[in-house]
């Protein structure tokens, strides 16, 4: 299976899912529809166990959010009483009956670091940021983080990393937890491989019986995620992210160039808004 955005292949039960979405690697409407179309294919294959997914730009696992994308959303008439349908994508795949694994040898913020941590694994490679620079913009991670990272980092790491919006280098998301695995990037692909391929060695229905369980345990998440898309739609429409989206554009935010390196110039612009 195959398109622009998004390659699948799949071997040994395993589906290797490659984003590939050039030029500036967002996560937007075409991504999403891609990932869902997809993933419906994958859960209706008898032979596929795990999904794993990659990316094919040297740089970015994902960049972030559509920040054009966003600016150009309505504002909301009604109380939101479900998740967002991003939201809502990412928790489909969460609670999946496949195995989801991130192979991650590139930078990921904002809604990419939110697509990590709805996957079940997290492996990376030495070279790996992430961030949630969304607080400095005039909203917060609207699919998803801001429900779940504190379910992986605990309440107050949480609040620390997205409220501070600062990178997170690859051995420091390892020691939150936000990362599972670290290795050198030559050691990456094999290490996932052998995993992934372990695990799509078992039954089916055992890997999503265990998903289901430890799920369950862990109960509590729909309310949190209803709450979140609220909070993402009353942000919308407060209008208080313009003027720092639009600094975040200005400064060169969503291009190449500007977030190839450190997010703090980025972070400085739109906190500027406060002056």
């Amino acid at each position: 299976m195959a398109n622009e955005v998004l390659r699948v292949e799949i071997a040994r039960g395993v589906a290797w899912a490659t984003i590939d979405h050039p030029p500036d690697h967002v996560v937007d409407g075409a991504l999403l529809g891609a990932v869902a179309s997809h993933f419906d294919a994958l859960e209706a294959d008898p032979d596929v166990r795990v999904a794993v997914f990659r990316s094919a730009d040297p740089d970015f696992f994902l960049m972030h959010g559509d920040v054009r994308g966003i600016l150009r959303m309505p504002a909301p008439t009604i109380p939101v009483t479900v998740p967002n349908p991003a939201t809502a994508l990412l928790q489909r795949i969460h609670t999946s009956p496949l195995l989801t694994i991130a192979m991650v040898d590139g930078i990921a913020r904002g809604g990419g670091a939110e697509l990590l941590v709805a996957l079940d694994l997290r492996y990376s490679s030495t070279r790996t940021v992430l961030g949630q620079p969304e607080v400095a913009m005039g909203i917060l991670p609207g699919a998803g983080g801001t429900a779940r990272l504190p379910r992986l980092l605990g309440r107050a790491r949480a609040l620390e990393v997205i409220l501070t919006g600062r990178d997170v280098d690859a051995a420091e998301a390892r020691d939150l937890g936000w990362l599972d695995v670290v290795v050198e990037p030559d050691a990456l692909e094999p290490t996932v491989t052998r995993v992934a391929e372990r695990i799509a060695s078992m039954p089916a229905e055992s890997i999503a019986a265990v998903k289901r369980v430890v799920e369950a345990s862990l109960a509590g998440l729909d309310a949190a995620l209803v709450t979140e898309s609220d909070a993402f739609a009353r942000l919308v429409a407060g209008g208080g992210h313009r003027e720092r989206m639009e600094r975040f554009l200005a400064a060169g935010g969503q291009t190449r160039a500007a977030e190839r390196g450190s997010i703090e110039p980025l972070l400085d612009a739109m906190n500027a808004a406060m002056g």
